[in-house]
């Protein structure tokens, strides 16, 4: 159902159970799901987060210049992406790992043409460094990105199984949307990505479906078209 591609993975989401640092055996669950899709002829971008090695807002970034604390969060993406990039290649997938922060040795910068090009070659290509600049999420740079390559929809991995109108760990009869607008979302403040990608979204109307990460070949899923998780549209 869908070309072309960007998948938004969370920090945690590489973390596994231990919630923090690398878990190899969900980065190879997770790279295998992507090859998975991959070998389809679906064209993936990836966007990784960073919150597993470092997060700008937790307790030991609170008394830090908020500058500072996004840089390292920023740089944090980059060790994750260089981690699904090598799972990647053993699984014989073409990687290109493109930063928005210039880092020549460890990855190519971003440059939208040359991340077209290489999607259009079948390489997978990992947006790494959020969108170079602090005071953005790596929700902002997925909508970014995933507007500038021209997909056809973006995929948001997370550790539940949609959009709810409250927290379901937290509220055991909590309602899950099956299908939800993005001005729906800013109006009744669901907490799915931060405000400025949201309205990103809606201003392009780039759809959205968020997931669980939890369920193995949930991606395959999606990418065929069954109803899974949330479709959030303009």
């Amino acid at each position: 159902m869908y070309k072309r591609i960007v998948l938004k993975l969370s920090g945690e989401v590489l973390a596994g159970p231990r919630g923090f640092g690398l878990d190899a055996d969900k980065i190879a669950e997770i790279t295998g799901e992507i090859a998975d899709v991959h070998a389809l002829g679906v064209e993936i971008g990836i966007v990784v987060g960073g919150g597993n090695i470092f997060r700008g807002v937790a307790d030991q970034a609170r008394e830090m210049d908020r500058v500072s604390a996004d840089n390292m969060g920023m740089l944090s993406t980059v060790i994750n992406a260089i981690a699904m990039q090598d799972a990647l290649e053993k699984r014989g997938v073409q990687c290109r790992v493109m930063s928005a922060v210039f880092m020549n040795q460890v990855a190519e910068p971003y440059i939208r043409r040359r991340a077209q090009r290489h999607l259009e070659k079948g390489r997978v290509v990992i947006f790494a460094a959020g969108i170079g600049n602090p005071f953005f999420s790596s929700d902002t740079a997925a909508s970014l990105r995933a507007m500038e390559i021209k997909a056809d929809v973006l995929l948001k991995a997370t550790k539940v199984e949609g959009i709810y109108d409250a927290d379901p760990e937290l509220v055991k009869d909590a309602v899950k949307y099956d299908h939800v607008t993005y001005m729906e979302i800013l109006q009744k403040g669901l907490k799915v990505m931060d405000l400025t990608a949201v309205s990103l979204c809606q201003d392009n109307n780039m759809p959205m479906i968020i997931f669980s990460m939890n369920e193995p070949g949930n991606i395959r899923r999606v990418v065929m078209g069954e109803k899974v998780g949330s479709l959030v549209t303009a």
